[in-house]
């Protein structure tokens, strides 16, 4: 007895020993981080404390297990060896890093090594370590082997660490051979797996908050090609890889140069939020440059400076990752063979293989001095869906730096020939880019190239989104709805294709990008040989590019003033075609989810009511008409009900917007619960829109229950958690209320449940009952990524005044970093101004949000006075400021 309880005392000394010397250790690196060691170092560094600390327990549990093993003659120690694999194997351990960690045994002693595994597992948790572990025979694992590439990945990296050695190796080799009899098998079922981390991460590089391990370009295609040399040549190593033919001196120096800087990112990254973190987010972004000793210059912060080396750095490894790859897929004898039988050329410049298109001989002297001989490989290549093989990417890439700035008017249609064509055009440009090649005929390409706009929307770089707008259009091709009939419509596409190649290359300078955007527009349409009229076109969409998403999006497309005044920018249906399908694809490529079926439908009626009148008819008759069958469609609906004449006065007070934005089944629907509504009640309900992909919250009461009932609402909502994506603020006859939010639950992926719902709908109901409220408090821990973003944003907060837009009502457009409880603080001091609001459009871009509030004065008018307009935009300002300092200082 008294020696078990010896035992266990000496168990748990040792555990206690190994946590404190894995903190201890952990800190040591820490400032060996701080002071500049190198990424690689460190993660050695890293591993070997792991190792210190795995093999202290490991002997430990063995020498316990000693003492009540009955078979003294087979000791276990003899049996078993920890074989580390992955990250943890290559010696690559980043400080917070799970440790992958297999338990090699011999058959006949599964069940001691059970208990070894046992006791490993529990007392690695207990040191403060994450583990991954699996225990198995050699057979074992060159079983799954065969069946799990994951597996294959891991054990391709695996390191001896403690135990018998013999084991480990006899694991190696066997597992070298199997994969080497049936390379291309492996290689296969690799690159798959890796195909669909990517389509989850990411398969541009170009995201402006990537995930340095497992986006495209990132650590984790540095490993493919590992996995993949391991598979091909039977080494993994870059250096042995160069040894064998497989890479070049560049590429292997490009690869160690690229794997160096984002380990020492990842290192940065884990302990700056101490735990295993691998997204550069933004506000992790600027801290992380001014870390790395970047420098803002004129023009361009020193964030973006860092990013663009991310960028460059990431680029490089994705075309090597996928030479190489593309390499060993073809380097098979039967590949070869294909290659031979299935290859034909191309004239006598060109031969397109199963894999790759590649120049001959006399094709490549060709591609030296030729733009229009480059220009006709990449349109072969994009034709045959080929990657341009290595020796001749190399030509073209170094062609392209020392061709001549000219370009000719035959080279020139030529290229507008291509962007003419939707088929794969944004593949095509893509790889246009990738050469070089693009910014010879669009010169500030050059200067967009990775560069991140840290203070913009957008979810992808300059010239990614640029790219990837015109994707998004060539797509509509074969949409067979409305846009999509516009678009097919359209006969100078190569017009609207070069708007959207161009319309964001403002961006990086002091002045507004549309501005500066309308010269690099005018610059590209006489290089490229434009007609005067093709010029005007391409400037408008250029220059204007912003105008119909502004209509649409914060102002109220129920009245037709506003289609009046975009009429008059836009001048003709033509234009307007364009700008319609313009200003689709360039909120598509903002980023996913950024263009809903609501904004669509805003955007159409706006287009549609702005083409009436370009078009001499007469939309206002339409849209009355409109509203007139609205109206009484709704009344059949609640025909059926007692009190029609309550009813007919609460339709005939319903706004143009209401009914406009609502079903009239939903219409139906609010005015019943109006009816039911007793003096002094407050309902509230809400249900999941699908077809928004949001939260649909509503209220209802009479004005008299209390004052400022929009900001006590929006205050109650973000109160909740909930982020506010839109708000209607409705009064009807009688006094009524009706106001209705589109928010998104953070906390719930699609549909909240329903009891979710029921208590937000509790919160709405109280905050509008309580006869002494308290301001409400937000949650400080959601979306705490972006609240940190927002503070770290150099955006102004700016207020802007319009009083031309409607004649009742001055909109006010407030632009701020979005943060929770920012509608309810605007909103509250507008009630403290004692400014009415009729109406609020809430628009949310990542970490930037636009909202719009039209209102009166107490008195029901605009407010034109400048004194007032100029002290409103102080304390608003000031407001927001205050509330800014106050959430980033918790």
């Amino acid at each position: 007895m008294a020696s078990s309880l010896d035992t266990l005392a000496q168990h748990r000394q040792v555990v206690a020993s190994a946590r404190e010397q894995l903190q201890t250790g952990r800190e040591r690196i820490r400032l060996e981080h701080e002071r500049g060691t190198p990424g690689i170092q460190l993660c050695a560094q890293i591993t070997e404390l792991v190792d210190e600390v795995i093999v202290r327990l490991f002997e430990a549990a063995l020498d316990d297990l000693a003492k009540i093993d009955r078979k003294k003659d087979d000791p276990l120690r003899d049996q078993v060896a920890l074989v580390a694999h992955g990250g943890y194997g290559r010696r690559e351990l980043a400080p917070y890093s799970d440790v992958d960690l297999m338990i090699l045994h011999q058959s006949h002693v599964a069940d001691r090594v059970a208990v070894l595994a046992e006791r490993m597992m529990r007392d690695v948790f207990d040191v403060g370590l994450i583990l991954g572990h699996s225990v198995r025979t050699v057979r074992q694992a060159l079983s799954l082997v065969k069946q799990d590439p994951v597996i294959l990945t891991s054990l391709t990296e695996s390191r001896h660490v403690a135990g018998d050695r013999e084991l480990t190796r006899r694991l190696t080799k066997r597992l070298r051979r199997q994969v080497m009899r049936r390379p291309q098998s492996y290689l296969a079922s690799i690159e798959n797996v890796r195909r669909e981390e990517r389509r989850q991460y990411g398969e541009t590089i170009y995201l402006l908050q990537p995930n340095i391990k497992r986006t495209r370009g990132g650590l984790r295609d540095i490993q493919l090609l590992r996995w993949i040399g391991f598979c091909s040549y039977g080494v993994s190593e870059p250096r042995a890889l160069r040894l064998q033919g497989a890479l070049s001196h560049d590429e292997e120096n490009k690869i160690q140069s690229t794997n160096e800087f984002l380990l020492q990112l990842r290192n940065e990254l884990h302990f700056t939020t101490d735990k295993a973190h691998d997204r550069l987010d933004r506000a992790l972004q600027l801290r992380v440059a001014e870390k790395l000793g970047y420098e803002s210059t004129e023009g361009m912060l020193a964030v973006e400076a860092f990013m663009q080396d991310y960028f460059r750095r990431t680029r490089e490894v994705r075309y090597i990752v996928g030479r190489f790859t593309a390499n060993a897929r073809s380097g098979s004898r039967v590949a070869r063979l294909f290659g031979s039988l299935l290859g034909h050329h191309v004239g006598d410049d060109f031969h397109v293989g199963p894999y790759h298109i590649r120049a001959t001989r006399r094709g490549l002297e060709k591609l030296k001095s030729s733009l229009s001989q480059i220009m006709r490989l990449a349109e072969l290549a994009n034709l045959y869906n080929r990657r341009i093989d290595h020796t001749t990417w190399e030509t073209v890439r170094e062609a392209a730096k020392n061709l001549p700035d000219e370009i000719d008017p035959e080279t020139a249609a030529r290229f507008m020939s291509l962007i003419s064509q939707p088929a794969q055009l944004g593949e095509l440009l893509r790889r246009m880019h990738e050469l070089g090649v693009l910014e010879k005929f669009i010169p500030a390409f050059a200067r967009a190239r990775g560069l991140l706009q840290f203070n913009e929307y957008h979810q992808y770089t300059v010239d990614e989104h640029c790219i990837h707008a015109v994707e998004r259009v060539a797509e509509l091709v074969d949409d067979p709805g409305l846009v999509g009939r516009i678009y097919r419509g359209i006969q100078d596409k190569e017009l609207l294709h070069l708007a959207l190649l161009v319309h964001d290359l403002g961006k990086g300078y002091p002045e507004d990008h549309s501005e500066c955007g309308l010269r690099i527009a005018a610059a590209t349409a006489e290089r490229l040989f434009l007609t005067p009229q093709q010029a005007e076109v391409v400037k408008f969409l250029t220059h204007k590019h912003l105008l119909m998403s502004h209509w649409g999006l914060r102002r109220d497309t129920s009245d037709l003033g506003v289609a009046m005044q975009l009429a008059r920018e836009v001048g003709s249906p033509d234009v307007l075609r364009k700008l319609f399908v313009l200003t689709l694809a360039d909120l598509a490529a903002v980023g996913p989810g950024v263009l809903n079926a609501w904004k669509i439908d805003l955007l159409t009626v706006l287009y549609e009511q702005t083409m009436a009148i370009l078009s001499g008819d007469r939309p206002d008759r339409a849209t009355q008409q409109q509203l007139s069958s609205r109206r009484d469609r709704v009344r059949q609906l609640v025909a059926p009900q007692p009190e029609a004449d309550w009813y007919d006065e609460l339709i005939e007070s319903l706004t143009g917007a209401y009914l406009l934005q609502s079903e009239p089944e939903d219409v139906a629907t609010d005015l019943q619960q109006l009816h039911q509504l007793q003096e002094g009640e407050v309902r509230g309900w809400g249900r999941y829109r699908a077809d928004r992909g949001a939260v649909e919250l509503t209220a209802v009461t009479h004005e008299t229950v209390t004052e400022g009932i929009f900001h006590k609402l929006a205050g109650a909502i973000s109160r909740e958690g909930l982020e506010i994506l839109s708000a209607q603020i409705n009064t009807f006859a009688r006094g009524l209320v009706l106001d209705r939010f589109y928010v998104e639950d953070l906390d719930y992926w699609g549909a909240p449940p329903e009891d979710r719902l029921a208590q937000v709908s509790r919160r709405l109901e109280a905050v509008l009952l309580d006869p002494n409220p308290k301001p409400p408090t937000f949650r400080r821990v959601w979306k705490e990524a972006k609240r940190d973003a927002a503070s770290l944003s150099n955006l102004p907060v700016q207020v802007r005044f319009d009083n031309s837009s409607h004649p009742d009502y001055t909109i006010i457009d407030i632009f701020a970093p979005d943060r929770t409880g920012l509608l309810y603080t605007i909103a509250r001091k507008l009630f403290d101004l004692q400014l009415s609001v009729a109406k609020a459009k809430i628009a949310t871009y990542l970490d930037q949000v636009v909202d719009v509030f039209y209102v009166t004065d107490a008195a029901g008018n605009k407010i034109e006075d400048a004194a007032r307009l100029d002290e409103y935009r102080a304390r608003l300002i000031a407001t927001i400021e205050e509330f800014d300092r106050d959430l980033t200082t918790v």
